[in-house]
């Protein structure tokens, strides 16, 4: 694990990166950003060492010079010139394709038949990798065999078509995201499905993966060899062994999972996608990387029209931090989406867990005996099952919802498709009765609106939209939001009339949905867009917001922190539902208690407009990096990223305690 040391500033010039290599200053192009990628996996999964690997190595081809990507030396090796080079990386941006004449693999394979000694090659452009072995035939010959990846620094070659479970790697920096577009591409070229098709076979193999890492203490069946992935009668021993893999993901995913389901790839897909992703641990990669690699390829493929627009990792960290969910708080997120709250959510609980866990034994996780390993992973497993729930409209994200939960926590949580903002009445009688069964109530409690208040923690972010405004009647009664207010006096007193509006966006509904699902003093992190809080006419909101609860914090976040994809100025609020008893003693009163707001306003998030990247730079427009200490134990100059949601639980909590806020 990496970690920092100290802060500096040093002055590089725009547009450039500090190779995580070489220090050397480059342009910051896309070929460079797979460069910095591989180069950060070569160093971090592979443990090579920095003085084994040369950037933009000259190599003579021919009467010619070309500069080869990336080159690795043996760690000994004393003479590093092109003869003793033994392997070769050629990375391209992700518009070169393999077949290109001049940058595809006909590229890489010259740059390896002119050094005598090197062994291996890769090809990658991000979306796409091949892996070369360089060999000579009986004819004399040079041939080059695929193969699944290049060896790493211990050059054992076992753990490259069947890796055990103590060489499994933990993904670094974009690896896994460059994985799953490789293997989400690779489906959709090879196998003619459409993106959304492709991608949840995709899942069902990850699935896979995930369960044979379970499968302990077994040897690992989640593998295909270099051989077996490139001729047909290998292809489908793959399969055949994935197959009685997938039967065990079946029994033990009734619920994501049909007993008739299949996976659908042809072997050749199948084995090349299992030769991708064997060598990872995809349990115990760090869950920001595991988070980014899987709500990228979900959002790319499942991203719907219903005003949906998934909330960035930063601010769901922040939120949570802020929310501060406790271990047995039964916790909500009423449009999960791809489910990145849940999954921050019950992480946080995770870490206070293991914290609990190691104060009373003494001992770091990594040092627990295996009974109190057992322990904790049926506590995740059983929370999972008891605390964390999920509703969405769209059963495509229902699946991927539970499917991150699963890849993260050990358990899908209690995710559900449905409408949340149906009557319940009209909620499906399964869903009643799973959602009753999983909250250890009786079903006839959900009746009405005024019933259904089970939760402690709600975070979400809700469809936004006047492009999809709700407009059935049997909906809207339910909500004092739904009703015409009239501001009579313009004095800003709001009065609450008995005829309904025509039509409410469904943000407005939302609001008033997470109080009614509450119980007393729970709380709500929302996001919601900015002009609920500022817009004139929408006023009576936060009249309701005041009689119901007490506003506990307001952030405004930056106007570009949902873009590339979506521009609309948005906010967090944070509230906490008052109890019946004391909304009746505010309301004979006429009076209701001061008290202070915490409100920030987030100007920096990290990227810009564009969805490019922004990192802290000084008055003198110097970037500011750190000194990072990586695998290898070397340290590198890393940037900052530019983002103030990382100060803001900090604030936050030094505030809660002045103010005497428990949670």
């Amino acid at each position: 694990m990496s970690q920092t040391a100290e802060k500096k500033i040093i002055a590089i010039p725009d547009d450039n990166i500090c190779d995580y290599i070489d220090g050397k200053f480059r342009n910051d192009t896309p070929e460079e950003y797979v460069r910095q990628t591989i180069e950060k996996r070569l160093i971090n999964e592979h443990k090579y060492v920095s003085s084994q690997v040369k950037i933009e190595y000259t190599v003579q081809l021919g009467s010619s010079k070309k500069r080869a990507d990336i080159v690795i030396f043996d760690k000994d090796c004393a003479d590093q010139t092109q003869a003793n080079i033994r392997i070769i990386i050629e990375c391209k941006n992700e518009k070169v394709e393999l077949t290109n004449a001049k940058d595809g693999v006909a590229q890489l394979k010259a740059y390896m038949s002119a050094c005598p000694n090197c062994e291996w090659g890769m090809w990658t452009n991000g979306k796409q990798k091949e892996v070369y072995r360089k060999a000579v035939n009986e004819q004399g010959q040079i041939i080059f065999e695929d193969y699944n990846d290049i060896p790493s620094a211990d050059g054992n070659l076992d753990d490259i078509d069947r890796p055990k479970r103590h060489t499994l790697k933990n993904a670094s920096d974009d690896n896994l995201l460059f994985v799953f577009k490789t293997c989400h591409n690779h489906i959709y070229i090879n196998d003619g499905l459409q993106k959304q098709p492709a991608f949840f076979e995709l899942l069902k193999v990850i699935f896979c993966k995930i369960e044979d890492e379970r499968n302990i203490p077994a040897q690992l069946e989640f593998y295909a060899t270099s051989k077996e992935r490139n001729n047909p009668d290998g292809q489908l021993t793959v399969k055949k062994r994935i197959a009685q893999i997938f039967d065990r993901v079946k029994k033990k995913h009734g619920k994501i999972f049909d007993k008739s389901d299949e996976i659908l790839l042809t072997p050749r897909s199948l084995a090349y996608i299992v030769s991708e992703l064997q060598k990872y641990s995809l349990l115990n990669t760090n869950i920001d990387i595991k988070g980014k690699a899987y709500e990228e390829i979900v959002g790319a493929n499942l991203r719907g029209d219903r005003g949906e627009f998934f909330t960035p990792r930063n601010v769901m960290k922040m939120v949570v931090a802020m929310i501060n969910p406790k271990i047995n708080e039964r916790v909500l997120d009423s449009s999960c989406g791809t489910g990145g709250f849940l999954v921050n959510a019950m992480t946080h609980v995770m870490d206070e867990l293991e914290a609990q866990y190691s104060q009373g034994i003494g001992l770091r996780k990594k040092d627990w005996d295996n009974d109190t390993l057992r322990a904790f992973q049926e506590k995740v497993a059983d929370m999972a099952k008891t605390s964390y729930f999920g509703f969405d409209i769209n059963p495509d994200l229902v699946k991927a919802t539970k499917m991150n939960m699963v890849m993260n926590n050990d358990g899908s949580g209690n995710i559900f498709q449905t409408n949340s903002l149906l009557p319940p009445h009209e909620w499906t009688d399964d869903f009643k009765t799973k959602l009753a069964e999983a909250l250890g109530e009786d079903k006839a409690l959900l009746r009405n609106h005024n019933s259904i208040g089970f939760f402690d923690v709600i975070i979400t972010n809700p469809p936004f939209g006047s492009k999809i405004p709700i407009k059935d009647e049997n909906i809207l009664k339910q909500f004092e939001l739904a009703h015409i207010w009239e501001n009579k006096d313009k004095k800003g007193v709001w009065t609450m009339t008995a005829r309904l509006q025509s039509s409410v966006p469904p943000e407005i509904l939302f609001i008033e949905r997470c109080v009614q699902l509450l119980r007393d003093n729970g709380r709500i992190g929302i996001v919601l867009p900015d002009s609920i809080l500022g817009s004139p006419g929408l006023g009576y909101i936060r009249e309701w917001l005041i009689r119901n609860t007490q506003i506990i914090a307001s952030l405004d976040l930056h106007a570009d922190t949902f873009q590339p994809r979506n521009g609309t100025q948005t906010s967090v609020l944070f509230l906490q539902k008052k109890t019946q008893e004391k909304k009746d003693r505010e309301e004979k009163s006429g009076a209701m208690a001061d008290y202070n707001i915490f409100m920030a306003m987030i100007e920096k998030v990290g990227h810009d407009k564009r969805g490019n990247p922004l990192f802290v730079r000084d008055k003198e427009g110097n970037e500011i990096l750190a000194t990072e200490i990586a695998e290898d134990g070397k340290s590198r100059e890393v940037k900052q990223f530019d983002d103030e949601t990382l100060a803001v639980p900090k604030a936050f909590t030094d505030w809660k305690h002045r103010e005497g806020i428990a949670w």
